[in-house]
């Protein structure tokens, strides 16, 4: 199964200011007139398109294309960046749909970045994975986990304790809280774990003694991982799951809380981290961005998420068996799965942020 290594594709700055570019001409023709009604342009964080070509981004918009002429023009980031960007084209809005991670997705919503519309096969997805006044929806289901090179390391850490560890100086990194959403969601399962924002952030704050530094996008680090030039790191298990076709050392695990702040049971934590669409307000094209969020959220595209993508279906109707599927599925085994307050972490986030800049000296 060929595999889709987005982080390592990060769209080329020509390409993003092209992508832009076009996409202001196409707006200055005025809304879906005929001159522009054969494109849609596509904001969205990297995780989903491949390298070669052969990424769940790639079917969908290619069959897209294919099945109603309209081309997609697709600009990359990080979920932060994506939504940085939308912010300052809102007078202007070049983009039509925009897919981040929470609490982006969340963010982008309070800025008033996306309209109300609720894509065909939405009524599929579960309610705690799509906003209640419709404004945003999961395309492909996700969760937050590490990464560690199988080579170097015999077995996965555990704990985030062992991280803590000597050997690790120099040879952890994670991606950029604030930024990254793989790299806010290492804050907020940090809080989790450790039963509030001061014992998180004070872990945190002991762990920047092995980070090698800032990364603004996750992806970029499976690679290094996997040559040993790191021997952990942050990502999400579907953005890792494929990257791992193609790096042989690369494995996936996921921390559990320590000592008094460790469940009962001891398990291994989580929590999802979908990719989530909205469509753009006063989008340039906004037909087409309704039609390409009911294709994403068709039950064909749906059923390719897991057996091209490597990431979890986002509708509960549709239920896959591929070689990935299973894969996945006794990857999550006997991993508690934990429900992050979103409504909390989206007022709170610039705070959080700001406060684990001070503790870390970031």
């Amino acid at each position: 199964m060929p595999a889709n290594t987005h982080a390592r594709h990060l769209t080329p700055i020509a390409a993003v200011i092209g992508s832009l570019a076009l996409a202001g001409s196409l707006t200055a023709c005025g809304g879906d007139s005929a001159a522009d009604a054969k494109v849609v342009t596509v904001y969205s964080a990297d995780g989903l398109k491949g390298e070669n070509g052969d990424g769940w981004y790639d079917k969908v918009f290619q069959d897209f294309q294919k099945r109603t002429g309209i081309k997609v023009e697709y600009v990359e980031g990080g979920s932060g960046e994506m939504v940085q960007r939308a912010v300052r084209e809102k007078t202007n809005p070049q983009a039509d749909v925009l897919v981040t991670l929470p609490p982006f997705i969340q963010q982008a919503d309070g800025k008033g970045l996306l309209q109300k519309y609720a894509p065909k096969g939405s009524e599929q997805v579960n309610g705690t994975d799509k906003a209640a006044d419709a404004t945003w929806t999961s395309v492909v289901n996700n969760y937050f986990g590490f990464v560690y090179n199988k080579k170097e390391l015999k077995q996965a850490p555990t704990t985030w304790d062992e991280l803590l560890d000597g050997r690790y100086k120099n040879k952890l990194q994670y991606s950029t809280p604030g930024v990254a959403g793989d790299g806010t969601a290492v804050l907020i399962k940090a809080i989790h774990d450790f039963g509030g924002k001061d014992a998180g952030l004070a872990y945190l704050k002991k762990l920047q003694a092995n980070n090698v530094g800032p990364s603004a996008s996750t992806g970029k680090l499976a690679p290094k991982v996997d040559k040993g030039e790191l021997l952990v790191a942050n990502g999400d298990v579907q953005m890792n799951y494929a990257q791992s076709k193609d790096m042989p050392n690369l494995g996936i695990w996921f921390p559990r809380a320590t000592d008094k702040a460790a469940d009962a049971a001891g398990k291994p934590t989580t929590f999802a981290l979908p990719y989530a669409a909205g469509l753009v307000t006063k989008a340039p094209h906004s037909e087409n961005g309704r039609k390409l969020l009911d294709f994403m959220l068709s039950a064909a595209a749906q059923r390719q998420v897991s057996e091209i993508g490597g990431g979890f279906s986002a509708r509960k109707d549709v239920k896959t068996t591929d070689a990935n599927a299973i894969a996945l599925a006794k990857l999550m085994d006997g991993v508690e799965v934990f429900q992050p307050d979103w409504s909390d972490i989206d007022q709170n986030l610039t705070t959080y942020v700001e406060d684990w800049k001070s503790a870390t000296g970031s």
